[in-house]
């Protein structure tokens, strides 16, 4: 299996920091993001491109573009800027969100999100990477649905799935689609009181033997499936993010992981 590692993982670590910390992992292929920390609004795409050229690595994705399937307002000129940046970056990818408050978004509405979108990232040489959020209040829960409307929007090829671990097990889906899945993101929640439909992103954090997600089955059904892209870790938890050595928690999840499986 692939790791990689997004940059929520130690959101204290410059740009060049994050870099040199993944390859002493023995990862090259890394997530940055616009929000946590924001890389998007603090560096020009030219030397984010240089930096990873320099270190060797590669820039699967930048996350997020937020909320996606809300194409209207300040959304469309959102879109094409971020798609810009990635584009300049080098990025492979654009993660995309749904909209999370609790409001209902139309599936109808969602499929026309993903037609305009589509050229935005089809003339960059982009992958949109649509990630349904398995919260209660999320207006796109499931994998099922987003493969559903990408299908309306006949948009196989240029999008792909985000499996998020924590998220697949907060939607209670029991479906993998390997073959339309193009990352996937690995968190853990260790907290034995919080139940699921409680479960916040403050939860979630490395993986270890503690987890109640069921990471390791999860990777494992992935793999006996023939993925074989990028298994990113995205830890949320503040814990986690004020570690004085990620780069060693890291590792040992890393180690966990691989011992499992």
């Amino acid at each position: 299996m692939r790791f990689a590692i997004n940059h929520i993982t130690a959101p204290g670590l410059s740009l060049e920091e994050f870099f040199r910390a993944a390859l002493a992992l023995g990862l090259t292929e890394v997530e940055i993001r616009n929000d946590l920390p924001d890389i998007v609004d603090t560096m020009t795409p030219e030397s984010v491109r240089a930096a990873a050229e320099k270190a060797g690595v590669t820039i699967v994705s930048i996350n997020a573009l937020y909320p996606f399937n809300v194409w209207s307002g300040d959304l469309p000129r959102k879109a094409l800027a971020l798609a810009d940046y990635a584009a300049a970056a080098g990025a492979k990818a654009l993660v995309m969100c749904p909209l999370n408050d609790g409001t209902p978004v139309a599936f109808e509405d969602l499929v026309s999100a993903l037609v305009a979108m589509k050229p935005i990232l089809e003339e960059r040489g982009l992958i949109g990477l649509v990630e349904p959020l398995g919260f209660p209040i999320s207006s796109l829960r499931t994998k099922a649905e987003a493969l559903r409307a990408i299908d309306e929007a006949d948009g196989e090829g240029v999008y792909k799935l985000v499996h998020d671990t924590f998220h697949h097990h907060l939607a209670g889906e029991t479906e993998f689609f390997p073959e339309r899945t193009g990352l996937v993101h690995i968190s853990g929640v260790v907290e034995p009181q919080v139940a699921v439909d409680d479960m916040l992103d403050a939860h979630r954090v490395l993986v270890d033997a503690r987890d109640r997600l069921e990471n390791v089955e999860q990777i494992r059904v992935l793999v006996e499936a023939g993925f074989l892209g990028p298994f990113s870790f995205e830890p949320f938890a503040e814990e986690i993010h004020r570690l004085a050595d990620p780069e060693s928690a890291v590792r040992d999840s890393m180690r966990h992981v691989t011992d499992a499986l």
